[in-house]
């Protein structure tokens, strides 16, 4: 059997992921925070890249460079060239509408300090040490205590099992390991250092001195029950008058379920709209928010630096040189790609849902990622990317870009409703209902059906769920 060595000419097409390629797609993916924070490494990393320093005495707010912004934008993505001037009259009132920055009622243009406005408190750990410090503990016993302290949550509830404390504490037995635990746990806030919720609710009536005989039992025995709210349960399993029962619990109900409550650790997150939607007169403006991203230049010296010593250079210096010129020009383009898609989609979303910026949720309209990628050209998946994390100040409040994708719902007239004007309608249609008689979900199918929306009851469920409502039986208050 004879082989035979051919050469063969293939002709085939294959998408390369470029390097390039790859940083515009990890860009457009990422939020404003995260991108400012790969910006920042990238500053730090390339001397070849370096930070345009902002003209001094222009406030950056929104308010007052937002016309700016959208005039240079406009030359950017080419969109806005033929459009007549904006009605400047009409900019100054959307401007006095505006309220003051932050919520801290300053008339400077300067932005607010956040910072300022969170007050810096102790954390629980702290205010529970300084209350042992007034406390006359042996040195085995501060030990001890510091151990239980240090394994209490931000809840406020105890997460390391006393025999764990005993192993680091060998010395000491169960009953003075017990004992320090029963004194931390009559400390503020009340309640603190329990080990579950039962425990936390009986610290809480020991130290109020609220026992009676009967809120023991029910927090003992009837903690489901109490979640239900099923009273009449309760009162047949105790023997007592339902009165008596919903007296108790409403005693139980001022309570504090997580002692920690008020000494939580979590900063403050502020959402930072990435584009600005508003109108002007009977104009639709976007305007992309370039507050806090650094803007971005190639050194001119290193550059020249390249152009006339570029034969001189050795190899090593020559490669490394380059290699940071191409990775400053990639990143500017990438970043300048991404802003642009950004707009065009934001442009997109405006176009087929200006019934939501002219009236809100209720006009929403049923949409898809994929009548955005076609409007446009591009892939859904591109889409997913630039709406994901990516936040729209609007006149109705700031959404995430993907808030304005949502199935549809048929109505009885056969057109479409968007999946979250449903939500919103379910959402108040429960605000509105009477407390001591909760709508059940067959009531909010029946008031759909009136609106002309033809929901079963188990797809309002599931709408009711995702808005984190509870069912009727644990909306229902009796006092």
């Amino acid at each position: 059997m004879a082989f035979d060595i051919k050469q063969t000419v293939k002709l085939s097409q294959q998408l390369l992921m470029t390097p390039q390629l790859q940083q515009a797609i990890k860009l457009l993916q990422l939020s404003r925070m995260e991108l400012e924070e790969f910006v920042e490494q990238q500053l730090a990393e390339n001397p070849v890249l370096e930070e345009i320093p902002r003209e001094e005495g222009i406030s950056e707010t929104p308010e007052s460079s937002i016309i700016d912004k959208h005039m240079e934008q406009a030359q950017i993505v080419d969109k806005l060239d033929d459009k007549p001037e904006p009605d400047w009259e009409a900019f100054s009132r959307y401007k006095e509408s505006l309220p003051p920055a932050g919520g801290s009622g300053t008339s400077s243009g300067e932005a607010p300090n956040y910072e300022n406005m969170v007050s810096s408190s102790r954390t629980l750990q702290e205010y529970l040490l300084s209350q042992i410090g007034e406390i006359d503990f042996s040195e085995e016993e501060n030990r001890i205590a510091c151990l239980i302290i240090g394994n209490i949550d931000e809840r406020g509830y105890l997460r390391l099992p006393l025999e764990e404390i005993k192993e680091q504490e060998p010395s000491a037995d169960m009953d003075l390991i017990e004992g320090v635990l029963d004194t931390i746990q009559r400390l503020e806030p009340s309640g603190v250092g329990a080990r579950d919720l039962k425990e936390c609710l009986m610290i809480q009536i020991r130290n109020a001195k609220l026992k009676n005989g009967v809120i023991e039992k029910i927090v003992e025995n009837h903690l489901h029950d109490l979640e239900t709210k099923n009273y009449s349960a309760i009162a047949k399993a105790l023997k007592i008058d339902l009165d008596e029962v919903v007296s108790n619990v409403q005693t139980i109900a001022s309570l504090e379920p997580v002692p920690g409550r008020q000494f939580g650790t979590d900063s403050v997150q502020y959402v930072i709209p990435d584009i600005y939607v508003f109108k002007l007169g009977e104009e639709w403006v976007l305007a992309l928010n370039e507050d806090g991203l650094p803007r971005l230049a190639i050194n001119k010296d290193y550059k020249q630096v390249f152009k006339d010593k570029k034969k001189t250079l050795n190899s090593e210096d020559r490669e490394y040189l380059q290699d940071k010129l191409r990775s400053a020009s990639s990143l500017i383009k990438s970043l300048d790609q991404r802003q642009k898609t950004i707009y065009r989609v934001t442009e997109m979303i405006l176009a087929r849902q200006k019934d939501f910026f002219e009236h809100g949720v209720q006009a929403l309209k049923p949409m898809v990622l994929r009548d955005i990628a076609e409007d446009l050209g591009m892939h859904e998946s591109t889409i997913s990317r630039v709406t994901n994390n990516k936040y729209v100040h609007t006149p109705f409040g700031i959404f995430e870009l993907k808030y304005f994708f949502s199935h549809s719902v048929m109505t009885a007239n056969g057109q479409g409703v968007a999946s979250e004007s449903v939500k919103n309608m379910i959402s108040s249609f429960i605000k509105d209902e009477n407390p001591a008689k909760p709508l059940s979900d067959q009531n909010i199918v029946e008031m759909l059906e009136e609106q002309g929306v033809q929901l079963a009851r188990r797809t309002v469920a599931k709408y009711r769920e995702q808005l984190g409502i509870a069912p009727s039986s644990r909306r229902k208050k009796y006092f």
